[in-house]
């Protein structure tokens, strides 16, 4: 097995783990949110829509959020804001759809 091999087979690993993490904690959330850099499960969000000399940036703030980063060491974060130019999706989970079939 080479060095390379290894790393892939971590990568795949730790990103199994982050799926499993999220599917455990999914259900505790109600909302998805997700920009450009990130994906945000949280309960409660505020979205406001900034023009500053005609460029618009979307500014959103978070609180007891789980953040999908396989980087960071804990993903529950108390406070987020997010600044950016970029799109923001936001949506809101229903339940009957994070159900397992025959559950």
């Amino acid at each position: 097995m080479s060095a390379e091999d290894l790393e892939k087979y971590e990568t795949e690993m730790e990103e199994l783990k982050l799926y499993r993490e999220y599917r455990d904690v999914v259900g505790l959330f109600k909302y998805v949110i997700e920009t450009e850099r990130r994906f945000y499960l949280t309960n409660d969000y505020e979205m406001q829509v900034h023009s500053v000399q005609g460029e618009v940036f979307f500014e959103v703030s978070m609180a007891d959020a789980w953040v999908w980063d396989m980087y960071r060491p804990a993903r529950f974060v108390k406070q987020v804001r997010v600044l950016t130019f970029k799109d923001v999706n936001i949506e809101e989970l229903n339940k009957s759809d994070l159900e397992l079939p025959g559950s």
